[in-house]
């Protein structure tokens, strides 16, 4: 492995050099997502395989390259899981990969979200150097926030080489139960469940209907049935639904037009706009489809709701990526971006066009 870091080395200089950009890049996956690829492939799958895994600790420890599907066997046989449930969007999806796009899937509401779950990482800046962050336990703290940072950055920081996650034990029992409400109603029963000691871990509103699952002990998932009510599905229909949720294999998310993203703050009321919308995360993430294909006046509009609501708004599938993927910077956050990517990648060669 070592020699293959020092080809990663070799790349990451020469183009530093040369000022030419490199495209990071594990399975591929998630080529669609953000703005758009430019520059000289550097695949990171070569480098891969599961560094250290200790159960007891509730940590796993690997490099970029390690496929999702791999991870996530070693830590079933242990009846362990990452809480967060990452996306893989398909079959090449990879550790590295996950971390830099940092989404979350259904259970994000009531576990986390994947920054939550970095503990420690290892980067390969601009000038080709090795920095380590953070550690391989919940209690070392230093750097912490660095390798966090690393969650969400696309690869426009610099090459993540390793990344130590935490881990948690699979709920002893899982149940999903759907009742049929309006959008008004749905969103007001999740609020209220919310403040209660229900072991809810994830939810789904969509026409019509409001599917919950139940995460936990035996009986705290049996009472909550009880007290809850609804139709309860079979647990391998359960199953399949939150599956399609995590990798919109859904209906919902088939088909053509553009699809936002709306995060917003749970109790927000209903976000009326046009096209047709599901709710996740307890009200906290709406997904937005429109048939059309987003254009500069619709993007306003949409953002321009959102906003109003104390949220944002992402172009996270088709449309007109010119409107701008993400959701702008004020000026403040987007001077802190650039001076850390100033920082980490002086010559501006990662990813260069990915964000914004």
């Amino acid at each position: 492995m070592q020699a293959i870091a020092e080809q990663f080395k070799q790349q990451i200089l020469a183009a530093s050099a040369a000022g030419t950009p490199v495209r990071l890049r594990g399975g591929g996956t998630k080529d669609w997502y953000g703005q758009q690829l430019a520059g000289e492939l550097l695949d990171t799958r070569a480098y891969a395989g599961i560094i250290d895994y200790e159960p007891t600790e509730l940590v796993i420890t690997a490099r970029c390259g390690t496929p999702l599907s791999d991870i996530e066997a070693a830590l079933a046989a242990r009846n362990q899981m990452l809480a967060f449930e990452p996306p893989h969007f398909g079959a090449g999806a990879t550790v590295g990969g996950a971390v830099a796009c940092a989404l979350s899937g259904p259970r994000r509401a009531s576990a986390g979200a994947l920054r939550d779950f970095v503990l420690g990482a290892v980067l390969m800046d601009g000038h080709g150097e090795r920095l380590a962050f953070g550690g391989q336990v919940m209690k070392n703290v230093a750097g912490y926030d660095v390798s966090r940072l690393l969650a969400g950055s696309l690869g426009t920081l610099g090459l993540i080489l390793e990344v130590s996650l935490k881990v948690l034990p699979l709920p002893l029992r899982e149940a999903s139960f759907r009742v049929e409400c309006t959008e008004i109603a749905a969103l007001r029963l999740l609020n209220e469940w919310a403040g209660q000691p229900l072991p809810l871990s994830a939810s789904c509103w969509h026409d019509g209907v409001l599917t919950v699952r139940l995460s936990g002990a035996e009986a705290a998932v049996s009472a909550a049935l009880q007290s809850l009510g609804g139709k309860v599905l079979a647990p391998d229909d359960a199953a399949a639904f939150w599956l399609s949720l995590r990798e919109q294999t859904h209906d919902f998310f088939t088909g053509s037009g553009s699809l936002w993203r709306l995060s917003v703050p749970p109790h927000a009321s209903a976000v009326i706009l046009k096209g047709r919308q599901l709710i996740e995360w307890g009200g906290a993430q709406r997904w937005l489809k429109v048939d059309a294909g987003a254009d500069v006046a619709s993007a306003l509009r949409i953002r321009q709701a959102v906003a109003a609501l104390g949220g944002h708004a992402t172009l996270f599938r088709g449309g007109d990526k010119a409107v701008g993927v993400f959701h702008p910077l004020a000026p403040a956050v987007g001077t802190i971006h650039q001076r850390l990517r100033q920082a980490f990648d002086p010559a501006g060669i990662f990813n260069p066009h990915r964000m914004y």
